[in-house]
């Protein structure tokens, strides 16, 4: 096991604004060197979220504004996706000069991060040539977005465990038909609870990315975050 900490917070529920506000208050920590690597894991209300760069089209825009869903453009890359209750969102803060600074390498690792974790939990996921994410029985089941400064990773994955399939009808998920997009719980008789697929996420983490994980509590995250 490496000596390298990544120190893990569990978030639970919480919006999608504020932890992002977080997150790049924890880049520009890691960035100056007053913090170790860090891991958060969350849950948000249903939202949409539109990569940096990316369009939500105008009849999209309107569908998630009638269900009551919130929009926003983000720095992330990649396209429109769907934040919700019922799945798992891991958020990595890691200085990727101390592991490899590649973004195809670190795409591919989360990816098998998620990977590794379906495998602990008895569930077969993989690729799908020409897409970034984890699919399980021809499905996306995990969406991947990244966004870094200074080589200091933000944003993350977020694992489809038990949604509402209606979400996925407002937009056009990572650019896929709502019917692409599954929660395990679609694909499977027996859903793992959010507190296995946790634990098994951040286990398949830390020897993914060769650290050593500490969970902490929130309020030390908050206590010791420089502002």
């Amino acid at each position: 096991m490496s000596d390298r900490l990544c120190e893990v917070f569990d978030l639970g529920r919480i919006d999608y604004a504020v932890a992002e506000d977080l997150q790049r208050r924890l880049v520009a920590e890691r960035r100056a060197g007053k913090a170790p690597d860090r891991l958060l894991i969350c849950e948000h209300d249903a939202v949409v979220t539109v990569g940096a760069g990316s369009e939500l089209p105008e009849v999209e825009m309107a569908a998630a504004e009638a269900a009551g869903v919130p929009a926003y453009r983000v720095s992330r890359g990649g396209r429109a996706t769907v934040h919700c209750p019922g799945q798992v969102v891991a958020y990595p803060i890691l200085d990727l000069r101390e592991h490899r600074t590649d973004l195809h390498w670190y795409l591919r690792a989360l990816e098998d991060t998620v990977i590794d974790a379906l495998a602990d939990l008895g569930c077969r996921g993989g690729r799908a040539a020409g897409y970034t994410g984890v699919w399980v029985a021809g499905r996306k089941i995990a969406s991947i977005g990244v966004a870094v400064r200074g080589w200091v990773t933000y944003h993350g994955v977020s694992v489809n465990v038990q949604c509402d399939p209606a979400l996925w009808r407002l937009v056009h998920p990572c650019g896929l038909e709502p019917e692409q997009i599954a929660s395990l719980a679609d694909l499977q008789a027996a859903v793992p609870p959010r507190r296995d697929m946790t634990c098994a996420l951040i286990v398949a983490f830390g020897r993914r990315f060769h650290l050593r994980t500490q969970q902490c509590l929130p309020a030390e995250l908050l206590a010791r975050t420089v502002f």
